[in-house]
């Protein structure tokens, strides 16, 4: 027994080289394609609102010319990825926030009188919405996460699960649109005018059943974290022993810091608020709806959101520190914005191996390739009702495993789908629904999203024993992602049978 025991140990790749053996699959993968001449074709709107046959074949990249595009691109790429950059810059302010004692004091405030199912219930639907974030919340909770749990005397991989189950699970759970969403919602417009002109979706179409399914997943979540993650994990060997209260000075240190940090977000807000008298300066007024001058393409949230939350940690940091006196001096304060870099050489290995890894999938087209066949599924089926709604469920939850972007998915299969649920009698709105809940349960499975990375190498930085590699990582979202089907499932038939609608002016049919 113990010799089975040990093999199964050793056939675990460590996290850098499982991404080696994905890139080299996907090359291979690319080169056998091309070999048989695969390809694909589908239909997508034109601004115009006319079909556009787009056809589809493979890039091969096992070739010359392909290995040449690999090798001259990779150092680049690496460079450009936006997790790294993000990363870096966010550490900055957690690492003041955690050297100068203020995270520790904080957690202890938030932990000391509420149970640990309660923190874990405020964690995961925190997680949940902040989506409407975008990217920079895995960048955010993950760390911050870790360290919630870990000053609260539990084990911080559990943290980290749970917030990264929130936010992938939750990806498509927006109570208020995203810019993602807004996105999406034209090319569905662009879709249903097909069939019905001028039809347009609602920007509070999915108030209702995103405030259902968020509150539903954050109970599910806290449960799974519980009761199956918490316990397989066990007790982390390196908690810091640290005394069980808050002196003066903490006390003291914690109310100035709040200070400070309120009085920051007021300034911000209040340059986010639309009309306000000398007000409203960091929103893109060449926009129509608030939530794309908010967070559209070249809005001050999409190019500079980064820095004004590391400017915010840095300022509850360094006042908590020069409170407390643990930052005395310059050289205490240049020492505590580089205190979370100190241990993240093996992170900025991973992610330059995991953005080669999704920038030649990218390139390779294996992803569209498989959208568009499962996009044909649909389109040449017969299916309506029930049926129909299950098979966009999970053609959207397989396309995600090889194309994580909505966008990119989206501007791929809105053509197609939504003339056909509207065929058969379901709303455009409804098409949406249903793969936006599809993205929810695989979006944490695929090594191919960008900010997986994040996730897994703050899960190798706090492992005290056996690595656990990429699918490792990945059985711990699974428990979640079943729980995040069922829950759909259960949702979307819900509202469909009984026909409720599931925002303003939003039904299942049309």
């Amino acid at each position: 027994m113990k010799r089975i025991k040990k093999t199964r140990e050793q056939i675990v790749f460590h996290p850098i080289i499982a991404f080696c053996i994905l890139i080299l699959i996907v090359v291979i993968i690319s080169g056998i394609l091309t070999l048989f001449n695969i390809s694909s074709t589908y239909s997508t709107i034109s601004n115009t609102g006319s079909y556009v046959k787009e056809l589809v074949k493979p890039f091969n990249l096992f070739s010359l010319s392909g290995l040449k595009f690999i090798f001259s691109n990779a150092v680049s790429n690496f460079a450009s990825f936006t997790p790294l950059s993000m990363l870096i810059i966010t550490l900055f302010g957690i690492g003041i926030m955690d050297k100068s004692g203020f995270l520790d004091s904080l957690f202890y405030v938030l932990t000391k009188n509420g149970s640990k199912k309660t923190v874990t219930f405020i964690l995961s639907l925190v997680s949940i919405l902040s989506s409407i974030g975008g990217d920079l919340s895995y960048i955010i909770l993950i760390p911050l996460s870790a360290l919630l749990f870990k000053y609260g005397k539990r084990n911080p991989k559990a943290g980290i699960v749970c917030a990264f189950a929130g936010l992938s699970c939750g990806i498509g759970i927006n109570i208020f649109m995203s810019s993602i969403d807004s996105t999406l919602l034209g090319y569905t417009n662009l879709a249903s005018n097909l069939l019905i002109k001028d039809y347009s979706v609602g920007t509070l179409s999915y108030v209702l059943v995103m405030l259902v399914a968020a509150i539903s997943m954050a109970f599910i979540n806290t449960a799974i974290t519980e009761k199956i993650v918490v316990p397989k994990l066990g007790h982390y060997e390196n908690l810091d022993e640290k005394e069980d209260y808050l002196t003066k000075k903490e006390k003291r240190g914690l109310l100035i810091a709040s200070f400070a940090g309120l009085i920051y977000l007021l300034i911000f807000i209040y340059n986010i608020i639309p009309g306000a008298p000398l007000g409203g300066n960091l929103l893109d007024y060449s926009q129509k709806l608030y939530i794309d001058k908010l967070f559209g393409y070249n809005s001050f949230f999409n190019h500079g959101f980064v820095f004004v939350v590391t400017l915010l940690f840095f300022i509850l940091g360094l006042t908590y520190g020069i409170s407390t006196k643990s930052i005395k001096d310059q050289k205490d304060m240049g020492e505590a914005l580089s205190y979370s870099l100190d241990k993240i050489g093996n992170v900025l290995v991973l992610i330059f191996f995991a953005s080669t890894l999704s920038f030649i999938f990218k390139k390779s087209n294996i992803g569209i390739l498989i959208t568009a066949e499962l996009t044909n599924l649909i389109g040449n089926s017969t299916f309506t009702n029930v049926p129909l709604i299950m098979l966009l469920l999970f053609s959207s939850i397989v396309a995600t495993l090889f194309i994580p972007g909505s966008v990119n998915k989206w501007a791929i299969m809105s053509g197609t789908v939504v003339p056909v649920f509207m065929n058969a009698g379901l709303s455009p709105e409804f098409a949406t629904l249903v793969f936006r809940a599809g993205e929810c349960v695989s979006y944490g499975l695929t090594p191919l999203m960008a900010y997986f990375v994040i996730y897994l190498a703050f899960l190798e930085l706090y492992s005290t024993s056996k690595n656990e590699g990429i699918f490792g990582a990945i059985k711990y979202i699974i428990p979640y992602s079943v729980g995040t089907l069922l829950m759909w499932i259960v949702i979307i038939i819900l509202f469909y049978i009984i026909g409720i609608p599931f925002g303003v002016g939003a039904f299942p049919g049309l």
